[in-house]
């Protein structure tokens, strides 16, 4: 069973610049890869009922993907150094982020439609950023401790529930702050599973009504509680005097 749960932060100034320029670097990277593979998918691509007969030849070139791109991180970090500032998790989620945007561009929904082009981020416009691990200790006395940014400040309205591992951590900047939103898992709860074709062995109706409270497809009718009428017969029995 997976949730989530949100907590306002509190940074400090070195903090908060800390996280902005992260955003600002995370989102150059993301524009960069997404660039890459919009590159490589206009020199490859060829309509089927288009084909001109004289095309330019481009430079082979392997196609971007996830693994090439996470993989050439390493270069980005010694041509850009300010990279190294951003903790290795962060920067893969990224990629990941224009992985998960460019296959959606391919895919269609359940009405048949595709989704819209994957657009560049502007200034401004990248919002959050990821760590795909942490420490399940990283919650201390209403401090969170990010890697390579520090323990930060939380509000921690509710406690954690127990028996949930912390799977991932999630900074986002809004318009009033900032926040943390931790995805808990816990094991022990089995997960729906959605592939299950309905038959007439595993599937009830329930038909809701006025006569009674709901009846079902198999005959068994629910009275209506009366909740409302029974708690005001309590209250007019309470309320009675005795003369004698």
């Amino acid at each position: 069973m997976r949730t989530a749960y949100q907590y306002k932060l509190r940074p400090n100034k070195d903090q908060i610049a800390t996280i902005l320029l992260w955003l600002d670097l995370l989102r150059r990277q993301y524009n960069y890869r997404l660039g890459e593979r919009f590159s490589w998918w206009e020199e490859n691509r060829c309509p089927v009922n288009a084909s001109p007969f004289i095309i330019p030849i481009p430079q082979l070139r392997d196609n971007p993907d996830y693994y090439s791109q996470k993989k050439d991180l390493v270069n980005t970090k010694d041509k850009f150094p300010e990279y190294r500032l951003i903790h290795s998790q962060v920067l893969q989620d990224c990629i990941k982020r224009v992985k998960l945007a460019f296959d959606r561009w391919f895919k269609i929904d359940k009405n048949g439609q595709k989704l819209g082009k994957p657009r560049f981020k502007g200034k401004g416009r990248y919002h959050s950023f990821t760590y795909a691990q942490i420490k399940q200790d990283c919650i201390e006395i209403n401090r969170i401790n990010l890697p390579k940014i520090g323990k930060v400040k939380l509000i921690q309205h509710r406690p954690l529930p127990e028996g949930f591992n912390i799977k991932t951590v999630t900074i986002s900047r809004k318009a009033d702050g900032y926040y943390v939103t931790l995805s808990l898992e816990d094991k022990s709860v089995p997960n729906f599973n959605s592939d299950v074709e309905p038959t007439s062995e595993n599937t009830l109706g329930i038909d809701m009504g006025l006569k009674d409270f709901l009846v079902t497809s198999e005959g068994e009718s629910v009275p209506i509680p009366q909740y409302y009428r029974s708690s005001r017969g309590s209250v007019k029995d309470s309320t009675k005097t005795f003369i004698p």
